[in-house]
């Protein structure tokens, strides 16, 4: 029955709060006596929600601005009809598409005690020198840059702004290290320094904060830069795509890397390139 259950779970999928989290179901456990294994059913974070589609039905209302979803349907005018809704409808419609560019950090020191020491290497700082010019040489008019409170990121982001003048910086806690989710499969070697339920929710409100279709009142297509870190940004790209956000720790990331997401403005999502460093020398790249 436990086993049953476990797969109506990972049929069924979880949805968390105004964006929609799929958390898989996994049946482990020793083998008994007659062969059959007792299954384990990760559960869902506390703030995950109420049940939504099975994993693979994309949910266009994910980021809870769909134009239906914004329409109070119970004022509709009946004399009016369909008229009227279609233009309620199309005043609710996102114009515009987001470009989102997820920069990680660059090499910094790990082995500093205090996060306030742990400051980017001589590596680091050639490594960030790299990624400001690389974004610098796409053209584009870049519209704020939003980073991490972290040392790291800090030093980061002040580098590559010294290629793209004009560009204002925003600071943010949302954006911190920390661990996002329990990983599936687990890895016994890794040990967050933070509990999962301290830093799931931080992680989980900085997607819906910062990941979504344009605002309504965009007219012009926007290309915005975040610098922060691995595990913030392998979640956010997971939940992005839609994808189980307990696979983020199967994702890879070099230091100074782009990710670049474009958000339609029908909320549909694209993932242009992840952890680029192909414009890095060979003997520049690191994962630290």
């Amino acid at each position: 029955m436990a086993f049953r259950q476990a797969l109506q779970l990972a049929a069924c999928g979880l949805a968390g709060g105004s964006a929609a989290v799929l958390f898989s179901a996994v049946a482990v456990g020793k083998p008994r006596a007659g062969g059959d294994a007792e299954p384990r059913v990760v559960e869902a974070p506390a703030w995950a929600g109420t049940a939504r589609p099975g994993p693979g039905v994309w949910d266009p209302n994910w980021d809870r601005r769909e134009p239906l979803s914004l329409v109070n349907l119970r004022k509709r005018n009946l004399d009016s009809g369909e008229e009227e809704l279609a233009s309620r409808l199309d005043h609710c419609k996102a114009k515009a598409t987001r470009h989102i560019f997820l920069i990680r950090h660059s090499q910094y020191h790990m082995d500093a005690s205090l996060e306030k020491d742990r400051t980017l290497t001589p590596l680091g700082r050639e490594q960030a020198e790299l990624t400001g010019l690389r974004l610098a040489s796409l053209g584009l008019k870049f519209n704020k840059i939003v980073h991490s409170s972290m040392t790291r990121a800090i030093e980061t982001t002040d580098i590559i702004s010294k290629h793209l003048p004009g560009v204002c910086k925003v600071s943010t806690d949302l954006l911190r290290e920390g661990a996002p989710i329990e990983p599936d499969p687990p890895v016994s070697h890794w040990k967050p320094e933070a509990v999962y339920y301290e830093d799931g929710a931080r992680i989980e409100a900085a997607f819906r904060n910062y990941i979504h279709r344009a605002d309504v009142k965009q007219q012009e297509d926007s290309y915005e830069i975040f610098i922060c870190h691995a595990n913030v940004i392998r979640y956010i790209v997971c939940r992005a795509l839609q994808f189980p956000p307990e696979g983020w720790l199967r994702l890879s990331l070099n230091n100074g890397s782009i990710t670049h997401l474009v958000v339609r403005p029908d909320g549909r999502v694209a993932l242009r390139t992840l952890g680029d460093t192909g414009f890095m020398p060979p003997d520049k790249i690191s994962r630290s």
